[in-house]
């Protein structure tokens, strides 16, 4: 097992332990979940710098460190539609473009086809990965902040419109390797 793949299945496992942090009453437990995505988020920096340096890509890294990053990303989304701070429409047009994108990616890898991480996609995980990162400042219990509310719908919305752009570019640019799988 290499260094990348164990940082990978880290990734995983820090999901439920977010989790619970994250859904917790207590300000300070919540503000672990903070530092727990945080740490998660970097693994996924780490990992991939690590692999590229050494050589280390194995066809597990290629499936499984996207869907450790679609997991982390998904779980925090559904704590927000729990807690109704973020809609339900929203998360599901987020979930459903990260799936489609990996599912995507999955065929193509099953073809022996690797599909870059587009430029869109990097601006996507940046703005989802800032997103959650506000979402979990908790910035509605914040009494200095006027219209916090607002700020997270704007937020959420902006978010959203960037994993669609990110969603289309992706499959706009990889649409002869679609065209040839569905033949």
């Amino acid at each position: 097992m290499t260094v990348p793949n164990i940082l990978t299945l880290l990734r995983i496992a820090l999901i439920p332990v977010f989790w619970v942090l994250a859904v917790s009453p207590s300000p300070l437990l919540r503000f672990l979940a903070l530092i727990v995505f945080i740490a998660a988020s970097l693994t996924d920096l780490i990992d991939g710098k690590i692999a590229r340096k050494t050589g280390q890509i194995t066809t597990f890294g290629k499936i499984m460190d996207p869907l450790a990053d679609k997991l982390l990303v998904i779980s925090a989304l559904l704590i927000f539609v729990a807690q109704s701070r973020m809609t339900a429409v929203a998360a599901m047009i987020i979930i459903a473009r990260e799936l489609a994108i990996t599912s995507l990616r999955v065929v193509a890898a099953g073809e022996g086809i690797v599909m870059a991480a587009a430029k869109s996609g990097k601006w996507k995980t940046t703005a989802q990965m800032s997103y959650i990162i506000l979402m979990l400042l908790h910035i509605t219990e914040l009494p200095f902040l006027p219209l916090p509310g607002i700020i997270e719908t704007i937020a959420q919305w902006a978010v959203t419109l960037v994993t669609i752009w990110s969603g289309v570019d992706y499959f706009y640019a990889n649409r002869h390797m679609i065209k040839a799988s569905v033949k």
